[in-house]
């Protein structure tokens, strides 16, 4: 009962999702726009800055409430704090309320992440900055960063539960985004220098999708 009182707390805060909430107040659905996923990133594109940064933070922090509130529930569940999180990371992908498309994890695994070590959430933070920049691609941050925290937390923990947990919402994140790196090869994945160069962006993505 712990158990699924765990999964059911993260995976209904995971079901709440601004950027979808937001699209719908300006008159239409962000699914159908953009990248098509309810997600920051796709705020950014679709609605603004503004939006995409309140999108980023509220998706961060329902995985940290989610994670946090299991753990205080449940504090004799040693993997309360990851299972609600990665059914937080769930219940976003998938969410029942939005007919299971949503968005593509990142800012809530870095909620979950937040909610596990604070230190380690900074270090992965500023490693996955860099990365991103160099690259020049979002994409590559959830997929090495929900690989790179598994590996972390199996060290710090040994817990064996927690760390299946993490490899199947790793999995999950790497088929989630398998379409984005054939973008990449396409020349239709969007740069995250899109933040600053909106313009020249969606002409060079429509460019090569009529190519």
């Amino acid at each position: 009962m712990q158990v699924f009182l765990c999964m059911l707390i993260g995976y209904f805060f995971g079901n709440i999702n601004p950027a979808f909430i937001i699209s719908k107040f300006k008159g239409f659905d962000i699914r159908q726009r953009g990248s098509g996923n309810a997600g920051a990133s796709n705020a950014v594109i679709t609605i603004g800055k503004k939006a995409g940064l309140f999108v980023a933070f509220f998706d961060i922090f329902k995985a940290v409430a989610a994670s946090l509130i299991a753990c205080y529930l449940f504090p004799q569940l040693r993997f309360a704090k990851i299972l609600s999180g990665a059914c937080c990371i769930l219940g976003h992908i998938f969410p029942a309320l939005m007919k299971f498309h949503g968005g593509k994890g990142l800012a809530s695994l870095g909620g979950t992440i937040l909610a596990f070590n604070p230190l380690v959430f900074v270090l992965l933070l500023a490693f996955e900055i860099i990365l991103g920049f160099s690259v020049n691609y979002v994409c590559v941050v959830p997929v090495t960063g929900s690989i790179i925290f598994t590996l972390i937390y199996a060290i710090m923990t040994e817990d064996a539960v927690g760390t299946c947990i993490l490899s199947v919402i790793s999995l999950i994140i790497v088929i989630k985004h398998i379409e984005n790196f054939k973008r990449i090869q396409n020349g239709t994945e969007a740069h995250i220098s899109i933040l600053w160069k909106k313009e020249q962006e969606i002409a060079r993505i429509t460019k090569n999708t009529n190519v």
